[in-house]
């Protein structure tokens, strides 16, 4: 119960730190939108950074190293932390200063004005949402499964450790409908309070507890092993460390390597990464951001996927592979304060994404539908609770489907979200250094990624893992199919018009 108590506190601190954050909303939609572009650099940092690094990347690598090996680092972090900082620098500037010239919350109002088409939005609004669905649901699944390793019934040499709470299921653990019933109201409410300043500033908190407790982590559970040459000595399989297996189940192929340096430029195009953008207060603000956020990326990773290296010796290969991390803190460390901590640490990692996601939906769904279509001119008052309307319900059906996918894998299904939005980074590279690109382009971009999402996505079962022609994976495959499709429609259609180019050139 002493972890469970901790873990407790931190999300009343979570809650309260958010709430003061509210005496400092402004009561404007574009407060509770964009905080009236006036974050400086170090929470820009801390949001920024806070959102990229979600369940993904604590629960998911460490499962994922579990299974294939130390190339799971080689796979995302090290490729992200470079190419991250590219797209802040060449894409998120330029969309911060566009965006704050002419008054964009939303990429959608952009692309509609340089494209020359109202009705793009109509196109790209549900696509976005059915692409961010999935990054929402990794936040609610990794939330009950870390919850529910570290609570449930552990076996150690010296007997079985009881589960917290028994009588609610088979071995004791907090089962994943209440996780994720309590993780999506305290994110619920202060983003209902606060808007994009709650979130920033709840980000700029969680960011810090989940680094240095994943950090501290790393060293109990290094020290608990005897130390790092021990920890590594004691890993069982030693060729998931080097070798690629026959049948690819275990390590990670040349071809899979370099074509998962597609994903990362997902970030280019993340509704929720826009939004926080473009609450900067200027444009050195970034300066940090790109500088520090490859530094950030591996203080994060490297701790989590050599845990999963090292719980190779530990586990039957059988354990689900987003129970890992919180198994093995609750097996190697004892102390129930420091376990109760660490697992606040992942919380922090999982929620300071899920904000920011539900934020830029509601913001999305507003400004993008609603007023789009207005023939009346709303009050603030009014904007404000459409939009946490809309917020309400995506939190409820997130909740839904969460349960209904319980046992998909964190790590897969992310990386089909980015898959997705990575694919879609044509259309933004376009249209900030192609003075050619047009609304031809744009659409048939679009829906050719989208239709090449939806196939490989129903060949993978829905969000399995899935390659093509001998490990390349299908990002690699979407991003050129959507780079085609905006060069061809572009080529045989009319320019911008002088006006259009005038205005973002």
């Amino acid at each position: 119960m002493t972890t469970v108590i901790v873990i407790a506190i931190y999300l009343g601190l979570l809650l309260g730190l958010a709430l003061f954050s509210k005496t400092l909303f402004r009561g404007t939609s574009k407060d509770y939108f964009v905080a009236s572009h006036s974050i400086g650099p170090f929470m820009l940092l801390m949001s920024v950074f806070g959102t990229t690094m979600t369940a993904f990347a604590l629960v998911g690598s460490t499962g994922k190293a579990f299974e294939r090996g130390i190339g799971t680092y080689g796979l995302m972090a090290s490729s992200s932390g470079l190419i991250h900082a590219a797209c802040f620098l060449l894409i998120g500037i330029k969309l911060w200063a566009i965006g704050k010239r002419y008054g964009y919350v939303t990429q959608i109002q952009y692309f509609r004005d340089r494209f020359e088409t109202k009705a793009f939005g109509y196109l790209l609004f549900p696509i976005l949402v059915l692409l961010v669905i999935p990054y929402l649901l990794i936040g609610i699944i990794g939330a009950g499964k870390t919850i529910a390793g570290v609570t449930g019934a552990k076996i150690t040499p010296k007997g079985t450790i009881p589960g917290v709470f028994p009588e609610w299921t088979d071995n004791g653990a907090i089962p994943p409908w209440f996780t994720g019933l309590v993780i999506s109201a305290v994110v619920l409410t202060y983003i209902f309070a606060g808007g994009s300043r709650a979130a920033a500033w709840a980000n700029t908190f969680q960011t810090i507890v989940f680094m240095i407790m994943g950090v501290l982590a790393f060293y109990l559970i290094s020290d608990r092993l005897g130390g790092l040459g021990a920890a590594i000595e004691q890993a069982k399989d030693s060729h998931k460390v080097r070798t690629l297996s026959e049948g690819g189940e275990i390590g990670v192929s040349h071809w899979t390597f370099l074509s998962y340096m597609f994903i990362p430029l997902s970030v280019g195009m993340f509704p929720h990464l826009f939004q926080h953008w473009l609450t900067a207060k200027s444009a050195k603000s970034f300066k940090l951001t790109v500088v520090a956020h490859p530094i950030c990326i591996a203080i994060v990773w490297v701790p989590c996927v050599l845990i999963g290296i090292w719980a190779t010796g530990l586990f039957d290969s059988g354990i689900p592979s987003g129970a890992i991390l919180a198994k093995t803190v609750g097996v190697l460390v004892k102390d129930p304060v420091i376990v109760g901590l660490v697992t606040a640490g992942i919380l922090a990692a999982i929620m300071s994404s899920l904000d920011s996601q539900f934020l830029c939906l509601g913001t999305m769904f507003t400004n993008d539908i609603v007023l789009h279509r207005a023939k009346k001119k709303y009050s603030d008052k009014q904007i404000l609770f459409m939009a946490r309307g809309f917020i309400v319900a995506i939190v409820v059906l997130t909740y839904i489907v969460a349960l209904l996918l319980y046992e998909r894998s964190v790590f897969d299904l992310a990386i089909w979200c980015f898959s997705g939005f990575a694919a879609l980074t044509p259309l933004v590279i376009a249209a900030l250094y192609w003075k050619r690109a047009t609304k031809v382009g744009a659409y048939s971009c679009v829906i050719a990624v989208f239709i090449s999402w939806l196939t490989f996505f129903a060949m993978a079962g829905f969000g399995g893992e899935y390659f093509v022609f001998g490990g390349i994976v299908p990002a690699a495959i979407m991003w050129f199919i959507g780079a085609g499709a905006m060069i061809i429609g572009s080529l045989v259609s009319r320019p911008p018009s002088e006006k259009t180019l005038t205005k973002f050139f």
